[in-house]
């Protein structure tokens, strides 16, 4: 009777196989992520958070608004814009509040999907190495390396949210070192938004100046990498 048992999978198990299989769900968070820019593009979403926002007040606005930031911030809205919105409209303390909230969301949502769909197939493929670095920095010293990431503004949010994803970094330091690393970026955009009445108040002033210093000093980093890189290669 025994003899008689097939020894071969059946057309099920080799299909559920192949469906769960890391290129498979590595292609299905492609396909995530090209809908969920596709969507910004055609339905330009950040503008339903800045100019069509449903007329709440108190905490319910300020929850619904950390939610519509971490599902628009994973779906590439840019952060800034989402920021300026937040203080336009809640004020500094309760936009900064909402805004760090969206801001871990769609930081968590990035990381939780790489980690399930995309790390098993992408892990393999690390060579290079600037690539090996930046997965050992995350890896052995992940609080940290993310910490400082968030708080230098010219690293882009989706890039390190899924490079954290694809190396050993846990979530709960993840989440923590974007909570905090991203308050000072996050505040400047959101201060700005809320005194874009008086462009000319110190407040105003001072975070405009922040935002400008930073965004020069990434800039300034980003070329010096580049030449210490190409420096390298012809070496």
């Amino acid at each position: 009777m025994l003899d008689r048992l097939p020894t071969s999978d059946g057309p099920a198990v080799r299909c559920t196989r192949a469906l769960l299989s890391p290129w498979a769900r590595l292609a299905l968070l492609v396909a995530l992520l090209t809908g969920a820019a596709t969507s910004v593009l055609v339905w330009q979403p950040q503008h339903l958070v800045m100019d069509g926002w449903p007329q709440l007040s108190g905490g319910a606005a300020v929850v619904l608004f950390a939610a519509a930031y971490g599902v628009c911030a994973f779906a590439f809205v840019p952060r800034p814009l989402l920021n300026v919105a937040a203080g336009a409209l809640f004020g500094t303390q309760a936009g900064l509040l909402s805004s760090l909230a969206g801001t871990v969301l769609g930081a968590g949502l990035s990381f939780c999907l790489g980690r399930v769909l995309g790390r098993d197939a992408l892990r393999p493929l690390l060579r290079g190495r600037l690539i090996t670095s930046v997965d050992r920095q995350l890896s052995k010293h992940g609080f940290r390396s993310m910490l400082a990431i968030r708080l230098f503004p010219g690293v882009p949010f989706a890039a390190a949210n899924y490079s954290a994803a694809v190396s050993h970094m846990r979530l709960g330091p993840f989440l923590l070192a974007t909570a905090i690393g991203s308050i000072p970026n996050t505040a400047a955009y959101v201060i700005a938004g809320s005194r874009a009445s008086s462009p000319t108040s110190p407040a105003f002033l001072l975070a405009m100046g922040f935002i400008a210093v930073t965004g020069l000093g990434a800039v300034l980093v980003a070329v010096r990498a580049r030449r210490s890189q190409s420096s390298r290669s012809s070496a």
